[in-house]
């Protein structure tokens, strides 16, 4: 494993703790893990099993996070992406990819400069990825976790 595939995969896991917690501390919604990482360490235990493999398979594909709003009425799978330079290429392959498995996906892309989002259909048709809407979160918070992912992603150097 090159030391290029981790930083990336901690980039990847920073920007979903980030999504989480802004989403969590807008209070809008409530957000339940839901991707691969989340419900393999659990199914691992079932690897005998006979249909196992073939849901593995399924959940492999799985966007990372479902998000329930408060009354209840509305359900958004989200696969959460950094990037260090916002790819609507890339993400028209991403969103492909999610809606081949699930309906109606949406994908939440943190970069160092802002926070965009936009339902996956709309990505692949428009060709467009939009800045996060305040429906979703607050452009104080979003101000406030954009700060906080740039003491991740560029920490100050120490002397």
């Amino acid at each position: 494993m090159s030391l290029d595939f981790s930083r990336n995969l901690i980039k990847g896991r920073i920007a979903e703790v980030i999504f989480e917690q802004m989403i969590r501390d807008e209070g809008r919604y409530e957000i339940i893990p839901f991707g691969y990482e989340h419900t393999m360490p659990s199914l691992a235990q079932y690897r005998h099993l006979a249909d196992v493999p073939r849901i593995i398979d399924n959940i492999a594909d799985a966007p990372d996070f479902a998000l329930v709003s408060e009354d209840k009425k509305e359900v958004h799978l989200v696969e959460v992406k950094y990037q260090s330079v916002l790819d609507v290429a890339l993400l028209r392959d991403y969103a492909r990819k999610l809606l081949k498995r699930w309906d109606f996906p949406w994908l939440f892309v943190v970069t160092p400069h802002g926070f965009y989002c936009g339902q996956c259909k709309w990505i692949i048709d428009g060709n467009q990825v939009v800045e996060l809407s305040e429906n979703w979160v607050a452009k104080d918070r979003q101000a406030q976790y954009l700060r906080l992912l740039g003491e991740f992603i560029n920490p100050p150097v120490s002397r």
